[in-house]
């Protein structure tokens, strides 16, 4: 039985995988900040035997460290880094800046990431053909910004970006591919009722190019329909 765990797993995306993996078979390590809370997501490990919930913050370095040891000798075939904020609001712009917001942001946005894969490295490398998925988004392209704004969450994202771009190159001997994702702009408590797609169609698709995956794709930025997206 293959192996996925999935951060920040209680709603939108996070869920929506843990769903679709679940459907296919496979064991999902589902985790969160608060598992007392995270409702649909007891439902879905009470359906689904698969499904294993964990508590787990990625602000919580010990508490990352504590599920990596619990898991040691669990091999984790795709990891999706899913959890993430967008930190900035209206009236916190340029001139007015929350600087512990922007802190708390790149904390979860990059931090957070990379300290979650550095955690499960050993989990990640004893499974034959690994990978690392991370939802990013289109917003950390320095290219494709044409319209400003949402420092907070441009920065973090094309932090992350970048770091996951080195982390490609430095883990391909290991045979552990890295994909950075843009779900697309989805209809979830962060992209709102006004997006474009639901949550099925991002995660399926994003799904779709992580089964697609090939070890010469590591490092790419793409969107869930698999078009490339520049850095």
């Amino acid at each position: 039985m293959k192996t996925v765990l999935i951060t920040g797993a209680n709603r939108g995306l996070g869920l929506e995988f843990c769903r679709q993996y679940a459907n296919f078979g496979w064991r999902v390590l589902a985790c969160c900040r608060n598992v007392n809370q995270a409702d649909e997501l007891k439902q879905l490990a009470t359906d689904f035997q698969s499904v294993y919930m964990h508590q787990l913050d990625v602000l919580n370095r010990k508490e990352i460290d504590s599920l990596a040891e619990e898991i040691s000798g669990t091999s984790i075939d795709v990891l999706i880094c899913n959890a993430g904020i967008y930190g900035d609001k209206r009236g916190e712009g340029f001139g007015n800046l929350d600087y512990e917001k922007w802190l708390k942001s790149m904390e979860t946005n990059v931090l957070g990431v990379v300290k979650v894969a550095e955690a499960f490295f050993q989990n990640l490398k004893s499974s034959q053909h690994s990978i690392i998925a991370v939802l990013s988004s289109q917003m950390g392209s320095i290219s494709d910004n044409g319209s400003g704004g949402s420092l907070l969450y441009r920065s973090s994202k094309a932090a992350l970006n970048a770091t996951m771009k080195s982390l490609a190159i430095d883990l391909q001997n290991d045979d552990i591919g890295v994909m950075t994702f843009h779900p697309g702009w989805v209809k979830t408590d962060m992209g709102g009722p006004n997006a474009l797609i639901n949550v099925e169609t991002s995660v399926t698709g994003m799904i779709e190019q992580i089964n697609k995956f090939q070890i010469s794709q590591t490092g790419h930025f793409l969107k869930y329909d698999g078009k490339k997206i520049p850095w």
